[in-house]
């Protein structure tokens, strides 16, 4: 029996991979294995209604086309339904799809679903309302999520630029921390919480992380001087960030940070007003997902060239 599948486009994620999904679908996808639907969301959260709706039918698996924060969405409408998940990454992060090692060119990406390899992963609850499935936190990554929230224009150069022009003016602030039962007192700039090991395009905050393992990552970083960034960058983009003296990694299942005097939280990329006072907590094997069968060689799934070339490129 086919599988049914909902595909939930952002039509306005990242950089545009997305605009021919439709075409990319028809040619790619085992069309013997699935029967499938497009919808696309027209508004901020509109993915959880799709996905919640898509989950109340009866469909095997919702599959989202979009950025981390379109993943996010649609894991938010997954909740607490034995639904799977497809990630077809359009993003300009893609920290969640990159963790998976799922290709980033579309076409690929949907014929590693045709592998329908199935995994389970871990999922991080936020305050008992929000799941994070990749990488969250508070100081200047939530600072800057929410600037991108108000932002006309998204992708790698537009949040580029807002860290470069917001940093210097960016100052530690003091939090209290709660971590499996013990409380302390940090100064921190940023305080990532982390189920994926990076935020996308291979900036990696926590290096040792793991999707299955039950226990979250919780990286406290100090401002890093301007004098130390060229030592410092580098190593987020090698996966030795643990290495710097300015950084501070922990595991646990759950934590609370308290002094989050702005409010604002970043969730898998996106800015939510949460509150001053966040509570994480693991959830263990909550999220099933399509991932990618790595003992396949993607060149055995290599479509020609010049449908590469016609799925990246938008219209």
């Amino acid at each position: 029996m086919k599988e049914k599948l909902a595909i939930i486009v952002n039509p306005v994620s990242g950089l545009g991979r997305q605009k021919k999904i439709e075409k990319i679908l028809r040619e790619n996808i085992d069309h013997e294995l699935f029967d499938y639907s497009v919808l696309y969301t027209e508004y901020r959260h509109h993915g959880t209604e799709l996905a919640r709706e898509a989950a109340e039918r009866g469909v095997d698996c919702v599959v989202a086309v979009g950025g981390d924060g379109s993943v996010n969405d649609v894991v938010q409408g997954l909740r607490g339904s034995d639904v799977r998940l497809g990630i077809i990454p359009a993003g300009s992060g893609n920290g969640l799809a990159r963790t998976l090692r799922l290709p980033l060119v579309p076409a690929l990406a949907v014929r590693v679903l045709n592998q329908r390899y199935p995994i389970t992963i871990d999922t991080i609850d936020i305050n008992g309302k929000w799941l994070s499935v990749n990488a969250s936190g508070v100081g200047f990554d939530a600072y800057i999520a929410r600037l991108m929230h108000a932002a006309k224009t998204r992708g790698l150069a537009a949040y580029t630029n807002l860290i470069v022009r917001e940093y210097a003016s960016y100052k530690n602030q003091d939090y209290t921390l709660t971590v499996d039962g013990r409380t302390f007192q940090r100064n921190a700039w940023l305080i990532a919480v982390a189920n994926s090991q990076q935020y996308g395009n291979n900036l990696t905050v926590a290096p040792k992380a793991k999707l299955d393992d039950g226990l979250m990552d919780i990286t406290i970083l100090d401002r890093i001087p301007p004098d130390h960034l060229a030592i410092t960058v580098p190593l987020a983009f090698t996966k030795l960030f643990d290495l710097s003296a300015h950084v501070e990694i922990m595991k646990a299942k759950e934590l609370t940070i308290e002094g989050n005097l702005d409010k604002w939280c970043n969730i898998d990329g996106e800015g939510e007003n949460i509150g001053k006072v966040i509570q994480f907590t693991m959830l263990p094997a909550s999220l099933r997902l399509y991932g990618r069968d790595t003992k396949t060689p993607l060149r055995q799934l290599q479509p020609s060239l010049e449908l590469i070339k016609s799925n990246i490129l938008p219209k």
